[in-house]
């Protein structure tokens, strides 16, 4: 199990809003779950790049931080569904606000990135 060598830092809104998106695919994954994929062969075919155990991993700490829920469903194959709980339906305009903002600087920021080694534009 992971075990952090520095203390989580709580001084600010901004430290607190870090901890809970800090990993590469978790705004996508609310992103999706908002849109309506719910089950976990779909985000994955959604986020390809992604390996299944990491996006298990975000999923498990989004749901540990009260940001999804997360239905089994007691039937056999086993069926697992995620939503967002109120706490994450409130990221929802921060998620789009910053999408905006990729969007209105995109002439500037896009070739910093297509110049880059190994980025690719999707």
């Amino acid at each position: 199990m992971y075990e952090r060598k520095l203390p989580v830092e709580l001084e600010c809104g901004l430290h607190l809003f870090m901890e809970v998106m800090n990993g590469k695919w978790k705004i996508n994954l609310i992103w999706c779950i908002y849109q309506g994929i719910k089950r976990p062969g779909e985000l994955h075919r959604r986020m390809p790049k992604a390996s299944r155990r990491l996006l298990d991993t975000q999923l498990t700490q989004l749901a540990d931080q009260g940001i999804i829920s997360k239905t089994v469903f007691d039937q056999r194959p086993p069926k697992v569904e995620y939503e967002l709980t109120p706490l994450g339906e409130t990221l929802i305009p921060v998620i789009e606000v910053t999408a905006q903002w990729g969007e209105d600087h995109r002439k500037i920021l896009e070739p910093l990135f297509l110049g880059s080694a190994g980025v690719q534009r999707l």
